[in-house]
């Protein structure tokens, strides 16, 4: 028989809260998203060529559709590979 779910049982508390990340476009104004900077843009793409999500890059919605767009647009113009070889 499966214990109960009530109060206190479940996930432990860990000893260290969580720190919410910050969008690095947010934090330093300077930063701007350009689809012609593909080593920019490397950064938000897992090696297997998929865009990191919003919850793992830490960007806020705004960034996070512009960095989408310029991966897009940088892999219609083979800037970028579509999937990994």
């Amino acid at each position: 028989m499966p214990a109960p779910r009530g109060k206190g049982k479940g996930r432990k508390k860990s000893k260290f809260p969580r720190r919410r990340k910050v969008c690095r476009m947010c934090a330093d104004k300077r930063i701007s998203v350009d689809y012609k900077d593909t080593k920019f843009l490397q950064g938000y793409i897992v090696e297997r060529s998929k865009i990191l999500p919003r919850r793992i890059s830490g960007n806020c919605a705004k960034h996070q559709r512009m960095i989408q767009q310029a991966i897009k647009r940088a892999r219609h113009v083979a800037l970028l590979a579509y999937v990994a070889d």
